[in-house]
Parts: C-alpha cells; structure tokens; sequence
C-alpha cells in the first residue's frame, strides 16, 4: 500500500515537473517565433506601403507594387536553398552556431533594410542592394528552424499533441499585430512626407531588439531537457534532403499542400489588402491597419482554439471543416471593394483557425530519421506554393482580370489543400500513413 501510495505521488511529481517544463518551453517558443514574425511583417507591410514609392518610383503605380511584391517572395525561395548550407553547419559544428549564424543574417539582413537609401539617391543599386537583403532574410529565416513544432508534439500528453502544435503558431497572427500596431501610429502621426522619407525606417530599427532577445531564448531553448530529449530519440537530427524525398517522396508531396490554403489566406489578409486599398480603394491605410489589428487579435483567439477543437474532433478533420469554410470566403473576396472589414474580419477568423493547426499533421508521417528534415522541407515548400507569390498573383489577376480572380486563386489553394487532406485521411484510415 505503502509503495503504491508512494508510486503515486512520484507519479504526479513528474506529470507536474513536466507540465512546468512544458509552460516554460512554450513561452520560449512563442518569443522566439514572434521576434521572426515581426520581422516578416514589417518586411510586407512595407512592401505594400513603402517599397513601390522608394525604390521602384521609375514604374507606374501597379507595376511598382508587383515589382515590390516580386522581392517580398525572394525570402521564400532562399529559405528553401538555405536548408543544404546550414546542415554543413548544424553536423560539423553544432546546432547552437548555426543557430547564431542564421540569426545574425536574418536580424541583420533586416536592420540593414531601414538604413538603404531610395531610387533617387543611389538609382537601380537601390531595389538591387533591397532583393540582396531580402533574399538574406529569408537565408537566415532557413537556417533558423529548430524544430519547435516537433518539440511541443513529442513532449505533449497525447490528448494536448493539438493544443501544443499550436503554441509556435500563435506568433504568426500576434507579430503581425505588432508590426501593423507600429505602422499605424507611424501613418496615423506622421505626414505621408515625413512617412516615405524616414518614418517607415524605424520598425527595421526595432528589429534588433527583438532579434536578440530571440538569439538567447533560443539557445536557451536547446539546453531544456524537453529539446534534449527529443534531440537524443533522434528526431531533431538533420538527414539528407534526397533521402528525405526517396523515401518520403508522398509525404513530402502532401505535407507541402496540407497547409497552402492557410498560408495562402494569411497573406491575403495581411500584404494583398493593403496593396489594393492603396491602388484602387479610397480607405485610408491606418484605418485598414486599424481593421487588420482587430483581425489579428481575433486570429490570436481562434488559433488558440484550434488547439482545443483538433484535439477533441481530430486534427485532419477539424482542418477540412475549417479549410471548406475559407473557401466559401473565397467567394467573398469582392467585399474588399465596399466593405474591407467584412472580408478581413473573417479572414483573420479563420486564419487562427487554419493556420494553429498548418504544421500539426506532419512530424507523425515521417520516419524518426527524416523527421526534421521532411518536416523543414515540406513546411518551405508550402510556404513556396502558398504564401510566397500570393500577394503578386492576387494583384496580377485584379489588375488585369477583377478581384473576383484574386478569390478564385484563393479557392485553387483550398481544393489543392482539401485533396491531400482528403488522401491523408484515406490513407490513415488504412494504416498507410501514420
């Protein structure tokens, strides 16, 4: 009686160690993953109010913004390539340098954007020395990823694996309301003069700050037994990118369109309205930012209840209910030319839910040997197909077809995404895929 007693309560000792260690590594999660998303978003929110004026005035005002757009999805395709040089790093040196490395370019690269001179003072070195930087944000963003995804899931009680997976994408909605907070202070105070000339330079400045704040929790992060112990059963252990598509080819295939959709809405909410209201619309840009600030705040909500829904319903089907609803949102997209804050208020709604749960299906389908690296991969390559060029596509197609073809680009993402939704569900029913 006596040992079970005391079995008990060595028992409930470690379930509480555990559930401390875990509120601990979820608040270092969110803070490093914030910092890289306020990061991101000043770059958008820029690109949209900023770039086409300073560094692509020698074009008329829709091609600048597709010009500047262009640059915006620089990041996304040198994220993909960063993967093979940062492995040399993470195997030959150790995961904390390349850590440093990587988050040194990424903040740096950042910081050096608000320093650049415009069109007018240096000519077309500007927009060069801006896809340079651009293209070093998103080399850094690469080199960053830890796995954090796959450390809240292995270390979750097997009914919160949801709730968990959702804590690093909290960030995403939350950071973007800090960069938009800034950038509407910043056009609400400031003369449009006084916001192209030097205004917009300041978020760039902030960067810093976060960037290192980030840089310790992070390597903070790797000494906490939770990351240790993951990294000891082998699943944060980098493995080589052909052998990852060998062997895990369907995986990789399905995993890059399982999250398109969402990646694809938040940048439709986000970038791409702010870019139509300044071309065509005559809603002032703080009172849009003001919009997409209470969006967002909305978003943080839902995407917290993503994680309590996937983890009473299921994740794949909770994601195929809410992943239909965006594309009946699809059709709403025309609200953007008389009522924006009916299309964006929804939008962000389903963002939080879509996107808490965007990575929470893919560490289980892969094999604890290319676990982290099938899931960077897949996870850049659905950022690549589905949020990098959303932004320039959706304006391409207003610009020349109507704004109804901006929601039909949407509405492809969401078929794409609800097929390998649908395969992966079939196949787990099955016992195909785990």
């Amino acid at each position: 009686m006596v040992n079970s007693t005391t079995a008990s309560v060595s028992s409930n000792e470690k379930d509480s160690l555990q559930t401390l260690h875990m509120e601990h590594l979820a608040l270092v999660v969110i803070m490093c993953r914030l910092a890289e998303f306020f990061s991101i978003f000043t770059f958008a929110i820029a690109s949209a109010l900023v770039f086409p004026q300073v560094f692509f005035p020698n074009y008329e005002p829709v091609m600048g913004m597709i010009m500047s757009f262009a640059v915006f999805s620089l990041a996304f395709i040198a994220r993909f390539f960063s993967r093979f040089v940062f492995r040399q790093i993470d195997s030959r040196i150790g995961r904390g340098t390349k850590i440093t490395v990587a988050m040194f370019i990424f903040g740096g690269s950042t910081m050096f954007i608000g320093f650049l001179p415009g069109y007018a003072e240096i000519g077309i070195v500007a927009p060069i020395l801006l896809a340079v930087f651009r293209t070093l944000q998103g080399f850094g963003i690469g080199g960053s990823w830890d796995g954090l995804p796959i450390i809240m899931m292995q270390n979750a009680a097997k009914n919160k694996e949801s709730w968990y997976a959702m804590i690093p994408q909290i960030a995403g909605p939350a950071g973007f309301f800090i960069s938009a907070a800034i950038f509407f202070v910043l056009t609400n105070f400031l003369t449009a003069e006084e916001f192209i000339s030097w205004g917009w330079r300041f978020p760039f400045f902030i960067v810093l700050s976060f960037q290192v704040v980030a840089l310790f929790a992070r390597l903070r992060l790797i000494d906490t037994p939770e990351y240790e112990n993951t990294a000891n059963q082998n699943e944060l252990r980098g493995s080589s990118v052909v052998g990852v598509i060998r062997h895990h080819w369907k995986q990789v295939i399905l995993g890059a369109y399982m999250p398109l959709a969402s990646y694809a809405l938040f940048h439709l909410v986000t970038i791409f309205p702010l870019g139509y209201v300044l071309l065509y619309h005559e809603f002032t840009i703080p009172n849009i930012l003001l919009i997409q600030m209470a969006g967002s705040a909305i978003a943080v909500v839902t995407c917290m209840l993503s994680g309590i829904l996937a983890d009473k319903f299921g994740r794949r089907r909770f994601l195929i209910v809410v992943i239909s609803l965006v594309g009946l949102l699809s059709f709403n997209i025309t609200n953007l030319i008389h009522s924006v804050w009916i299309f964006l208020l929804l939008g962000f709604t389903l963002v939080g839910f879509a996107f808490g749960q965007s990575s929470s299906t893919l560490p289980h389908r892969f094999q604890q040997k290319y676990r982290f690296t099938g899931v960077a991969l897949t996870n850049d390559l659905a950022w690549l197909f589905g949020a990098a060029f959303a932004p320039i596509v959706a304006l391409s197609l207003t610009h020349w077809f109507g704004i109804k073809f901006a929601g039909y680009y949407l509405l492809s993402g969401v078929i794409a995404t609800l097929i390998a939704l649908f395969i992966v569900e079939r196949s787990s029913s099955s016992g195909e895929v785990s």
